[in-house]
């Protein structure tokens, strides 16, 4: 009887393990990396109502994922501290801190030769252009619109090409160290149509000094992406655009050595790895 036992509570216990590993939603499956750099998918609950999450001062998005359970989707930026990070969480009993953890990652080296050195060292008039033009991004990076994204897991914005320069690089234009990539790079034709990863409003259409031609899109709670070094624009500042919709053309607009797109995805006003919400993170 007692090696029957034994038996029957291993194979219940089996059982239970892979209902608990089943059990966790969809999108905690897909988009949890939490490394600077990366996105944590922190499990809140199953109140009726959904909570309000920040993480250092910004709103997170929250969402209900597939399991039924309210979970914040966190961006995590690439100066994080490996280690305990806090969440504030507000529902209607009240406040409370959430700690999750954030892991390590190592991100390569890249080194690249610029003909044009205003484009390494900006002149005068060049470093007040480009100090606008930040001061845009800036702002369109920190809005949160209270709608939620037609979806979190995201469409490649642009068909086929190969993956050149990822999230992270440190990176160094003609010898010298500058902010590391925060973006993705598809390396497609120019003329290569990019089309929007979900529904969303245009927030800049716009040239710029660094990125060249440049559009964002407001996807809604904290989600936002960006585009640049396009060759052409189909949309104009204020559109709402669905899932699928062209937007631009690639082209090598600012500082680039040759027509690619880059990508930059950005949560919570931290630029995370876009390569995490299309499937191909490579931790």
């Amino acid at each position: 009887m007692s090696r029957m036992f034994c038996v029957l509570f291993a194979v219940v216990g089996a059982m239970l393990v892979a209902a608990g590993a089943h059990a966790e939603g969809y999108v905690s499956r897909v988009l949890n990396y939490p490394v600077p750099g990366g996105v944590a998918v922190v499990a809140l609950g199953q109140d009726g109502q959904a909570p309000q999450v920040s993480y250092n001062k910004h709103p997170v998005l929250v969402m209900r994922d597939s399991d039924q359970q309210w979970i914040a989707v966190v961006g995590i930026g690439l100066k994080a501290l490996p280690g305990s990070q806090t969440l504030k969480v507000s529902t209607e009993r009240g406040s409370r801190n959430l700690a999750f953890t954030v892991g390590t990652k190592k991100y390569r080296e890249q080194r690249i030769t610029l003909k044009n050195k205003s484009q390494v060292n900006p002149d005068p008039e060049q470093l007040k252009r480009y100090e606008r033009e930040f001061a845009a991004q800036t702002k369109a990076y920190a809005q949160f619109r209270d709608v939620l994204p037609s979806n979190v897991v995201l469409d490649r914005p642009v068909e086929g090409g190969r993956l050149s320069s990822p999230f992270g690089l440190r990176r160094f234009f003609n010898g010298e160290e500058r902010n590391p990539h925060s973006g993705l790079d598809f390396a497609v034709p120019a003329g290569t149509r990019v089309k929007a990863p979900a529904d969303g409003v245009v927030t800049i259409v716009d040239d710029y000094f660094f990125n060249g031609k440049t559009i964002f899109i407001d996807h809604g709670n904290g989600l936002v992406t960006m585009y640049c070094h396009l060759s052409a624009f189909d949309v104009v500042v204020g559109q709402s655009v669905k899932r699928g919709q062209l937007i631009g053309r690639v082209g090598s607009t600012g500082r680039a050595t040759g027509p690619h797109l880059h990508w930059n995805v950005s949560l919570n006003n931290e630029r995370v790895d876009p390569a995490i919400f299309i499937g191909a993170f490579q931790p």
